[in-house]
């Protein structure tokens, strides 16, 4: 399935609709099929604020102890990854929770995830192709400016103007493109652009002093202390900031008639081959897919688009349709090798 199949559905109104019957269906179907078991282990890069109030609504309504490994800010899919492959002859993970998809594809072809159609594919999955992971929700790349240091004339709107010397260097933000959301967003660069000109972007961040720092919410908070006039985040970070009544305004990158978009991130969920607790595991991911679970995400700022609609809290003062920057998901896995040896090698922590 593709890492862009985000189930289509007329915004957040119709998952309100189904959210009313999904728990009932989650109840149910732990009684068919095979057992269970009493707990499943779920790795996941999902900020634990979001994630583990999700995990422990599964373990009341299943019985089922879930053991969540959650992953450092800096490190974020990456660490998980490496852990799962080391961990490939004798798994000890049952799913792979992950809030983005180039590590979930790597893991696919390096043999570590199992084929698994959930409920929400059964009648839409093409038979006989296998289905290594799912996608649901997602995330949009933004822009986190502070108000009070610039004027609404004087905001960024683009990507490109991370790379501008009509701001100071020293007062825009970025968080290291090796890990999490940056390393995939670098990486898409690489797969749209090109390799040369791509390096080339981040090769003027480096020469004109852009701040490199340790994660999405390390520009968030640096820009809305008043640190940083600007930096690139993730949406779930900036509108975080928002909802405090910090003094900063989220944008959309590049949403003008002929502009490129933004990168929008779905999460996605895998089964793990030779998972210690496959039926426990398989409830879990019915679950995560579930209707409920992705109102819950939107309610609680994690997830923020549905297709092209915009399902982000009203604090956040996103528009309601965003425009997506269009990559090819397997271009942008085969591409991330090169792009984090090319940077690690640019920029130097």
């Amino acid at each position: 399935m593709s890492a862009f199949a985000i189930e289509r559905r007329s915004g957040i109104r119709a998952i309100l609709v189904l959210a009313a019957v999904s728990a009932g269906l989650l109840l149910s179907s732990c009684s068919e099929g095979g057992k269970p078991g009493r707990e499943v282990v779920v790795y996941t890069s999902v900020d634990q604020f979001f994630s583990e109030p999700v995990l422990k609504d599964f373990e009341a309504a299943t019985g089922i102890t879930v053991r969540a490994v959650f992953d450092v800010e800096a490190a974020k899919t990456t660490g998980l990854a490496n852990r799962l492959v080391a961990e490939k002859a004798r798994p000890r993970a049952d799913v792979f929770w992950n809030g983005e998809f180039v590590q979930t594809v790597r893991l696919m072809e390096q043999g570590v995830l199992a084929p698994f159609v959930p409920d929400r594919d059964a009648a839409t999955s093409p038979a006989g192709e296998p289905q290594y992971w799912t996608s649901f929700g997602g995330r949009a790349r933004v822009l986190i400016v502070n108000t009070n240091r610039l004027k609404p004339s004087e905001r960024p709107a683009a990507l490109l103007d991370l790379a501008s010397d009509k701001w100071p260097a020293r007062e825009i933000g970025i968080a290291y493109p090796l890990f999490g959301t940056t390393a995939t967003h670098a990486a898409a660069l690489y797969a749209s652009w090109g390799p040369e000109k791509a390096r080339g972007f981040f090769a003027t961040l480096s020469r004109r002093g852009v701040r490199f720092v340790d994660g999405n919410s390390t520009v968030r908070d640096l820009v809305a202390a008043g640190h940083l006039s600007f930096g690139l985040t993730d949406s779930d970070d900036a509108c975080a900031a928002k909802a405090k009544n910090l003094p900063v305004e989220v944008r959309f990158l590049d949403q003008g008639e002929g502009a490129a978009g933004t990168l929008v991130i779905p999460n996605t969920v895998a089964l793990i081959k030779g998972a210690p607790n496959p039926e426990a595991a398989k409830h879990l991911i019915n679950h995560l897919l579930s209707p409920q679970v992705e109102l819950k995400l939107a309610e609680s700022g994690w997830f923020h688009v549905d297709g092209t609609d915009v399902i982000a809290p009203s604090t956040c003062g996103l528009p309601p349709q965003v425009k997506a920057f269009p990559v090819s998901e397997q271009a942008l896995a085969n591409g991330m090798d090169r792009m984090q040896r090319e940077l690690k090698e640019l920029i130097v922590r």
